[in-house]
């Protein structure tokens, strides 16, 4: 009965780790799925080289706006939450992709898509470690870089598939769109799923012990170890918690010295 216990456990960790690791398969499709739409997007923006280089370098600035602004806003509204914010930018940013009919709204598209991957960079692997018990943490955070590879593996085969059928990125495919516009819309599949699978999974315990719901972190924390272990799990929580202050510039310098820290 116990053995089983343990087993239902790590199957319910595992589950919801590959759930937030959704985020990493979708960061891999979407930085891979603009290299089969190139010639595309020159043909249908009239574009030159330059402006085809920023339409697909675009999705870089969200990138780095999205990584940035992640950790604080996840503090606020929660791991989970701003794991389902990327889901739906995600959705937004496939199908809107695939319906821009000109560089500035194709750009803005992709900048929302930026800003989801980077989000999912930061919050997916900060949510399985915070989920997973000590013990399966370094395994279960390879995951997310198994599902990056995945996603781009993905996107480059369905790119293949779908220019094989039509014979171009350019030439139409289904319901008289262009073949470039289904590579982005093919995306919108494994977004749906990851925005739905999001809804079943709970939130960060840390976060929820961070916002003083303690009840609901001693629920989540039941769920992913044993019940004699979750009151300890607590008190270490609330130990780091207690000891945390938000990251400043001046934490890289050694007070003693004024120098960076590491640089002798």
């Amino acid at each position: 009965m116990q053995e089983r216990k343990v087993m239902s456990r790590s199957a319910y960790i595992f589950m919801i780790c590959c759930i937030a690791a959704i985020g990493g398969f979708l960061f891999g499709f979407d930085s891979g799925v603009i290299n089969g739409t190139v010639d595309g997007l020159q043909a249908a923006f009239g574009s030159d080289s330059v402006g085809t280089g920023f339409n697909v370098a675009s999705m870089l600035l969200g990138c780095a706006v999205g990584a940035f602004f992640a950790g604080r806003l996840a503090d606020r509204f929660g791991r989970r939450t701003l794991l389902i914010v990327a889901a739906v930018f995600f959705l937004v940013s496939a199908w809107g992709s695939g319906i821009a009919d000109g560089s500035l709204e194709f750009v803005i598209y992709r900048v929302l898509g930026g800003m989801a991957v980077g989000a999912a960079s930061v919050m997916t692997p900060a949510y399985i470690s915070e989920v997973a018990p000590a013990a399966y943490r370094g395994r279960l955070a390879t995951i997310q870089q198994v599902a990056i590879i995945s996603g781009l593996f993905v996107a480059f085969l369905s790119n293949y598939v779908l220019a094989y059928v039509s014979g171009s990125a350019m030439a139409q495919l289904w319901l008289g769109f262009a073949t470039w516009r289904w590579m982005f819309w093919i995306e919108l599949l494994p977004a749906a799923v990851f925005l739905l699978a999001l809804l079943f999974i709970p939130e960060s315990p840390r976060y929820l012990i961070s916002s003083g719901r303690q009840g609901e972190a001693r629920r989540v924390l039941g769920l992913v170890m044993p019940e004699g272990e979750v009151s300890a799990k607590l008190a270490e929580i609330d130990a780091t918690l207690a000891r945390h202050h938000k990251p400043r510039l001046l934490d890289v310098l050694d007070r003693a010295t004024g120098r960076v820290h590491g640089i002798v």
